[in-house]
């Protein structure tokens, strides 16, 4: 399915692009949360009209959102966790539990700007990306510890 990226998509391309991506990709997740639009002569003489107007947005909220990372530069979490002599942890980290650490310290963030590399299933220092901006991130740092004694330990040798 041919379609016109309304924002750049990482692995996929720029604003404004004409992309072939599967119809279930487009149909489920592009088009319904106006990522994309489908690609006819309609929309695309559409788009034209528009290209100005979404480029000026898009580099609005590309500079407050700058402007967040820089904010997060240097924020990190503590999470106290049960975990084995071994340090692993029963169960994980997941995006949920960096959320709510991150609203205890006033910090608003939505599930979908999380991202994980791996999930966490062991105790120390751990990094998170936010994606505030499909062209910025901040990287902040998961403490995960048993106590907040040695989370603090932990923070002075890192």
């Amino acid at each position: 399915m041919q379609i016109i990226l309304l924002e750049r998509i990482e692995k996929l391309g720029q604003m404004g692009q004409l992309v072939s991506v599967k119809p279930g990709y487009a149909r489920n997740f592009l088009l319904p949360k106006k990522k994309a639009l489908r690609a006819t002569k309609e929309n695309i003489a559409h788009f034209e009209t528009q290209k100005a107007h979404l480029e000026a947005q898009n580099l609005k909220r590309k500079q407050e959102a700058e402007h967040a990372a820089k904010a997060l530069e240097n924020v990190s979490v503590t999470l106290v966790r049960q975990a084995s002599e071994m340090g692993h942890l029963y169960g994980s980290v997941r995006p949920r539990d960096i959320i709510d650490a991150l609203a205890d310290q006033k910090i608003s963030v939505s599930r979908g700007q999380v991202e994980l590399p791996t999930p966490i299933k062991t105790l120390g220092i751990h990094q998170a990306k936010l994606v505030l901006h499909p062209e910025v991130f901040a990287m902040i740092k998961v403490n995960v510890a048993q106590s907040e004694e040695e989370a603090m330990v932990q923070a002075e040798e890192a």
